[in-house]
């Protein structure tokens, strides 16, 4: 086990390289199981959560092999349609091998993947949506089994906006008879650079990043060749420990397209934002100013930036009013903020946050990813050492983050516990 020891006070300055986006990589690399041949995707991180994707990709017979953030997938021989407990406990985006084994090979064994620490996330609407399109669902001993000799075209409408569910019926949908129409889907950047890639393969899709997605479906489709899309969730977390040490952080690799409702939280906050030379620059305000929030489906302010805004806002000079619209669990980090000297009070799905001069330095314990770095980020703030434990967590979505908060000026390192 490891921890993470933060001395808080100094402010970040400099410049820092986001890296691939952990939500685009982990369905693009289920992907390559669409289609045989070597298939490439560069700009991979190197996650906790990547790793499991590998092993997960191995078991089902694919051969892997990766090189400083390229991967390079044969699917040609896909010698397993089981998608292990053990795993899929571990990583619940594991469930959307379910989509490219069932419309490839007509058959598909996935374990369930319960609930998480953050609440409840069921995938009735996959299966809901794998139904329409002719597959035969059975529950079995905890494992969803589908079939389908080939999956048919067909309007599907999600009584949600689920990421998941788009993206496992989106890749199902380049390979059935006909076409199938998604309807109230997801529309987060990261569906769009995966339709991008699938294009590229030969699927036609239209609407990607729209609520409504059409997909044609053809018989086969060529070796993926992409490369990932910068991490959103990363960014924004570096944007937010810029304005709360005050700092002047430069980003490199951003695109203030995908977060634009971060953007204009983060100015209200009193944060100044730019682009210089394609650059993303955030300069921390002197006070910080309390806003409200929302979390939403995209183009909503996210539920991954969440926590890291909490922090920010519990520093405020005023009272702000975070509201969590997406997951019934996603307040387990006020606890620990709380042992830092914060001041929330809880009431439902939304969270009271009365700003203080200051944190203090205190051991805190990770609940989540995105909790982590929460506590990362408030430890920077505070005074004196903070000591965040269980950072497991944080590894599964943040790569070498040590490093690259040191690069700023930050004073932070991983220990064995």
């Amino acid at each position: 086990m490891e921890k993470i020891i933060v001395h808080g006070g100094n402010r970040l300055k400099g410049e820092v390289r986001v890296s691939g986006a952990k939500n685009a990589a982990l369905p693009l690399l289920f992907a390559t199981l669409l289609g045989s041949g070597r298939h490439q995707l560069e700009n991979v991180p190197d996650l906790r959560d990547i790793g499991t994707a590998e092993k997960l990709l191995t078991i089902l017979g694919a051969e892997v092999t990766r090189d400083e953030g390229v991967f390079a997938v044969d699917a040609t021989r896909i010698q397993s349609v089981e998608a292990p407990y053990d795993l899929v406990r571990t990583m619940r985006a594991s469930v959307l091998v379910l989509g490219p084994l069932l419309a490839r090979l007509g058959h598909a064994r996935v374990s369930l993947p319960g609930g998480c620490a953050i609440g409840a996330r069921p995938i009735n609407l996959h299966l809901k949506g794998f139904e329409a399109m002719g597959a035969r669902i059975d529950l079995d001993h905890g494992y969803v089994e589908a079939r389908a000799k080939r999956l048919q075209g067909a309007n599907i409408y999600f009584d949600f906006p689920t990421v998941g569910g788009t993206e496992n019926l989106l890749m199902a949908a380049c390979l059935a008879r006909g076409t199938t129409v998604l309807e109230n889907a997801a529309c987060e950047p990261e569906i769009v650079d995966l339709a991008a890639a699938l294009t590229a393969m030969g699927a036609r899709i239209e609407g990607a990043g729209t609520d409504r997605i059409i997909i044609e479906g053809v018989d086969d489709l060529q070796p993926l060749r992409h490369t990932v899309m910068p991490d959103r969730i990363e960014a924004g977390t570096f944007m937010v420990a810029a304005a709360m040490t005050r700092g002047d952080v430069r980003l490199l690799g951003a695109r203030q397209a995908d977060l634009e409702a971060l953007v204009s939280k983060l100015q209200e906050a009193g944060a100044e934002i730019s682009i210089e030379d394609h650059v993303l620059r955030v300069q921390g305000p002197r006070r910080i100013a309390p806003v409200d929030i929302k979390t939403g489906p995209h183009p909503g302010f996210p539920t991954d930036m969440q926590a890291q805004f909490m922090a920010l806002m519990s520093i405020a000079d005023g009272t702000s009013v975070i509201t969590e619209n997406v997951f019934e669990n996603r307040f387990m980090h006020v606890c620990e903020l709380q042992r830092l000297g914060a001041d929330i009070a809880i009431d439902g799905k939304m969270a009271k946050i009365n700003g203080v001069k200051g944190l203090l330095g205190a051991p805190v314990m990770a609940t989540d990813l995105r909790a982590s770095a929460c506590l990362v980020l408030a430890g920077l703030s505070a005074e004196n050492t903070t000591t965040v434990s269980r950072i497991y967590h944080l590894d599964r979505g943040y790569e070498r983050i040590e490093d690259k908060f040191r690069a700023l000026g930050a004073r932070i390192e991983r220990v064995k516990a």
